[in-house]
């Protein structure tokens, strides 16, 4: 009985603050579904080691808990139509991290590619999956993946949904600038006749538009060598949340502070 008013007021603020959230979340979504809203997000989803630390988790589950919440992300992006998302899900740096860190990373990749493959929300909305970036760089069986959810996903157009795997924007940039170096000397392209939408052309989103969002978790305020051409004009927004601990409330917030900004300068 002692401990009987202890747990009335926390139960209670639980149940307030749940009911004070999910009004701020229906208010937002109404606010975001009645504008404008971003055709191209791309996502750094930083600080799975952190929110391990924090919640005194091993490495790996930090991880294995980013994956669940890109599970979410898919449903948030559908819910307020956002017709290409683009996550930066490893990085060419990443590579070099602990043995037992990257084996980690590589099995949820693998796992994810083959989930999303026979995902029933992936055909009834007819999202098509790619993976960007230096895919000779992973293991055969994460390069068998990655082709099965493309084959099963390439005659889709209505969504697109592109994961950044051994990516690096400057290396994405160098491949497109070889790929034209190739052409000039072959006698199909004079040096003078190079711009930037024949550079554009040669990058892994040729044929999407660039990011209008791009949202970072972790705190970091920086893009850490990602999109580097294509986030020329995008808008930026960076939240204190780590990646796994995301919340559809602050992901509202996220596209209603582009939507603002875009009123603002009138665009």
């Amino acid at each position: 009985m002692t401990d009987e008013p202890t747990r009335r007021p926390s139960y209670l603020s639980e149940v307030v603050g749940g009911a004070i959230r999910d009004a701020q979340e229906r208010k937002l979504l109404a606010l975001v579904a009645a504008a404008p809203v971003p055709r191209h997000l791309a996502i750094i989803m930083d600080g799975n080691r952190r929110f391990a630390e924090a919640h005194n988790l091993l490495i790996p589950e930090g991880h294995h808990q980013g994956k669940q919440k890109l599970e979410d992300l898919l449903d948030w992006c559908l819910e307020v139509n956002i017709r290409v998302l683009t996550v930066f899900g490893l990085s060419t740096e990443n590579l070099h991290r602990a043995p037992e860190e990257v084996e980690t990373l590589m099995d949820l990749i693998e796992r994810g590619f083959l989930d999303v493959a026979k995902d029933e929300r992936v055909h009834r909305h007819h999202i098509r999956v790619r993976a960007l970036g230096r895919r000779d760089l992973l293991p055969e069986r994460v390069q068998r993946a990655i082709a099965r959810a493309e084959d099963a996903t390439r005659a889709y157009s209505e969504y697109f949904f592109n994961l950044a795997i051994a990516y690096g924007g400057r290396d994405e940039i160098v491949q497109a600038i070889r790929s034209l170096a190739e052409d000039v000397r072959a006698g199909r392209l004079r040096p003078e006749e190079i711009n930037a939408e024949m550079v554009g052309r040669r990058l892994y989103t040729a044929d999407m538009p660039d990011p209008d969002l791009i949202l970072r978790t972790s705190g970091e305020e920086r893009v850490s060598n990602f999109l580097l051409w294509q986030s020329a004009y995008s808008e930026l927004y960076f939240s204190d949340v780590m990646w796994p601990g995301l919340t559809h409330l602050e992901f509202l917030r996220a596209i209603h502070t582009f939507q603002t900004r875009r009123r603002r300068y009138g665009r």
